[in-house]
């Protein structure tokens, strides 16, 4: 009999690399990002899109992958190294943090979000 392994920590560049996955399962995808990234959309047009590109529910994972489940409901990212649950699990991503993220990764600005000069 041997002994269950410590469960590998996720990283930023793991958070970030499951997030992409999640939000690019369907064809098509990466065009739409890029052109949201040029246009930009509010908080709630982006909740709006990320529900479509998560879907109803999804994942995926095998060996030596990270394992995703997600939702558009709630607009829910589960992330792991190993099987997980999804019900006994905490969500890696979930509503605003999962909102805040296509701004970071994909470079979608809040056109709503006025930036004042400086100088």
């Amino acid at each position: 009999m041997t002994a269950l392994s410590a469960s590998r920590p996720l990283t930023e560049a793991d958070r970030t690399t499951g997030f992409r996955r999640a939000t690019c399962s369907m064809a098509g995808a990466q065009e739409r990002w890029r052109e949201r990234a040029r246009t930009g959309l509010s908080d709630q047009a982006l909740a709006e899109a990320l529900s479509y590109e998560l879907g109803i529910f999804g994942g995926c994972g095998g060996p030596d992958r990270l394992s995703l489940t997600y939702k558009g409901a709630g607009l829910k990212i589960w992330i792991s190294w190993e099987t997980h649950n999804s019900y006994q699990m905490k969500p890696t991503f979930s509503g605003e943090t999962t909102i805040a993220m296509p701004r970071l990764v994909y470079g979608v600005k809040d056109p709503e979000e006025v930036q004042f000069t400086l100088f």
